[in-house]
């Protein structure tokens, strides 16, 4: 009985996913009570199944990088890179190539608010249409944020799944690891870019630089992202430490924004993104349930059974699913659901588990640029481009987003293929 109430509050949350895109949190904390109303999961065990440590994280990033933008340093960096750049279309890429290094420390939403007001300004110096522009800073603020545990949410996911520190997504267990993945595919698919603003030959005119309110900000976050990588020596179970650093500096920066620069209080905690917050809590629920009902190792027997004992054909098929089922649904809540299968796929083909998760993560987070609706980032950057007057199809998305996804994701699979196959 309990493995049928899992299954069904399972599938009706996930189509209200898709449904309700704008009321995804109250879906899933609704299906998180209903999963402890019907006694599914005891409150215990509902409590216990929410990785308070990667909540600790995303809280404590989302609140340093909205002190970090109000500090006005991306702003100012963007605008100096766009007056030394030579013509519009390598303002463009460096931009962009900002965006996909911002977007390794700082949650994507994040980093497309920091740099979209940017390229909108520069789009009307030049009376050129910012669609194509909003659109690459939109896909290059998801290549990189699988590339860190801070980047973005899917990857906190897989560090709290695997208990992997900030140092493992560099090298992990003596090997190169997810961020040098993410870094190929980031490389392939700049050439895309580039083609799609080849002929922007036009030299923009210089512009007055953004004046930086504070350094401190900047200051800060670098020694967050020190305290996270030597947190790896003193909690390598990846059990509380990096989400208690996370709210410490997370709630510093905050007050001393508050203090210093006479923000309001409430305001400021009113601004932060607590619907993924309480999305995220949900989500943890609902996958414990299917776990603890079995049905992540039906699904994952299922699987394994399907591709036989061939790894390769069975790594093939987990990143290209991934990576289309998540250009239409949410990638948060299919990641968290497809963890567990992918270390039980792993397990039942004899192969090592980092290969089959770190493909799992490239085509996931990755996967989200094909569509407008794939990624909150893509999303956010449309509804920018809609209050300008402009309406962007999803077959004018698809013609930079599809081309761009292809380089990233292709190459940045077969490196994790060939290092950990």
């Amino acid at each position: 009985m309990d493995r049928a109430i899992a299954l069904t509050i399972f599938i009706v949350a996930y189509s209200l996913f898709a449904l309700l895109p704008t009321r995804r949190s109250l879906v899933a904390i609704a299906a998180a009570a209903g999963l402890i109303a019907t006694r599914v999961l005891s409150l215990h065990e509902a409590f216990f199944a929410i990785n308070w440590n990667v909540i600790g994280i995303f809280v404590g990033m989302l609140i340093a990088a909205d002190v970090f933008i109000e500090s006005r340093f991306p702003a100012y960096f963007a605008e100096v890179i766009v007056n030394r750049a030579r013509n519009t279309a390598w303002a463009i890429l460096f931009i962009c190539a900002m965006t996909s290094f911002i977007s390794a420390f700082v949650e994507n939403v994040a980093t497309l608010l920091i740099v979209a007001p940017i390229a909108l300004s520069l789009a009307k110096k030049l009376k050129m249409n910012p669609v194509k522009m909003i659109i690459a800073i939109a896909i290059s603020s998801n290549l990189q944020g699988a590339a860190t545990l801070i980047g973005d949410p899917p990857s906190m996911l897989l560090g709290g799944y695997s208990k992997m520190t900030f140092l493992d997504f560099f090298f992990y267990q003596g090997r190169f690891s997810i961020f040098f993945a993410t870094q190929i595919g980031a490389l392939t698919s700049f050439f895309v870019l580039f083609y799609v603003f080849r002929k922007h030959t036009e030299r923009p005119a210089p512009e007055k630089v953004e004046t930086v309110k504070s350094w401190v900000p900047s200051i800060l976050l670098c020694l967050l992202i020190v305290a996270l990588a030597c947190s790896s020596f003193f909690d390598k179970e990846f059990s509380y430490l990096a989400g208690s650093i996370c709210m410490v500096f997370g709630v510093a920066m905050l007050f001393m924004e508050t203090r210093f620069n006479r923000g309001h209080l409430i305001a400021s905690m009113r601004k932060l993104d607590w619907d993924t917050t309480f999305f995220l809590v949900g989500i943890f629920i609902i996958v414990e349930s299917l776990t603890t009902t079995g049905w992540i190792a039906s699904i994952a027997n299922g699987l394994s059974g399907m591709v036989g004992g061939n790894a390769l054909f069975g790594y093939i098929i987990l990143v290209t699913f991934a990576m289309i089922f998540s250009g239409f649904v949410d990638n948060v809540p299919f990641l968290a659901a497809m963890l567990p299968v992918a270390g039980s796929m792993a397990a039942n083909l004899g192969a090592e588990p980092a290969l089959f998760l770190f493909g799992l993560l490239i085509g996931a987070s990755l996967g989200g640029n094909i569509t407008p609706i794939g990624a909150a980032a893509n999303i956010v950057g449309c509804g920018l481009l809609r209050k300008e007057g402009y309406t962007v199809s999803f077959t004018e998305f698809g013609k930079i987003s599809i081309p761009f996804t292809l380089a990233a994701v292709i190459p940045g699979a077969t490196f994790v293929w060939f290092i950990w196959s």
